[in-house]
């Protein structure tokens, strides 16, 4: 009998078949037309959070993040070990990434390491079902040809228990579908209204 793991494989959905690169490769090349870099901390600037820092493992990305001149500091590392000092963060936010990691639990371990005691982790990305609909990560790259970044599913269940493992508690999760809003952007999605495209958990070290 396959595992679990072996069934949720992304390959077993992929529809598009475009050359696959690694995260790394990927997003260095994607940097330049990516605007998403560094957003989460303008949005967290424009609360009224003076002290963010930041962890990129591609320098790219990085660059581009930097451009915002919000960040306090800016970190070439893995959200699994990014080498920030321990138990120093009330708020932790990792976005759009867990896709690209093989495993949950070092990531949850990892932000357990860093948080104070009384922090949250907000973990925001691609909902599993998109993934399901055969669509990876994907950009056009210089050429105007499509790439494919290495994907990996990982449905709540795997997040739930990479976190708990981590000492996390879950206190809020929210899933957002697509609708008239998504259209004005992505027109071609219109097959797929009413799909779970985006979630976001709120986990906490005490409840």
């Amino acid at each position: 009998m396959a595992s679990r793991k072996a069934n949720m494989d992304f390959t077993n959905f992929d529809q598009r078949q475009y050359p696959t690169v690694t995260p790394k490769v990927g997003y260095a090349e994607w940097a330049n037309t990516y605007e998403a870099s560094g957003r989460t901390g303008s949005w967290l600037a424009a609360k009224g959070v003076s002290q963010i820092d930041g962890v990129d493992f591609t320098p790219e990305m990085l660059t581009q993040a930097g451009m915002r001149k919000v960040y306090r500091r800016l970190q070439e590392a893995s959200v699994e070990n990014t080498g920030l000092p321990g138990a120093t963060y009330d708020l932790l936010i990792m976005s759009l990434a867990d896709e690209h990691l093989a495993r949950l639990e070092p990531t949850y371990l990892e932000a357990s390491r860093l948080s104070s005691d009384n922090a949250k982790f907000v973990v925001v990305g691609m909902h599993p079902f998109m993934f399901l609909t055969g669509m990876p990560t994907h950009f056009n790259d210089q050429q105007g040809l499509p790439k494919a970044i290495e994907t990996h599913i990982h449905l709540f269940s795997d997040h739930f228990a990479a976190a708990t493992t981590g000492g996390w508690r879950l206190r809020e999760a929210v899933e957002g579908l697509i609708d008239d809003r998504w259209f004005e952007v992505k027109p071609k999605w219109k097959p797929l209204r009413g799909t779970p495209v985006n979630y976001g958990y709120v986990w906490a070290r005490k409840l």
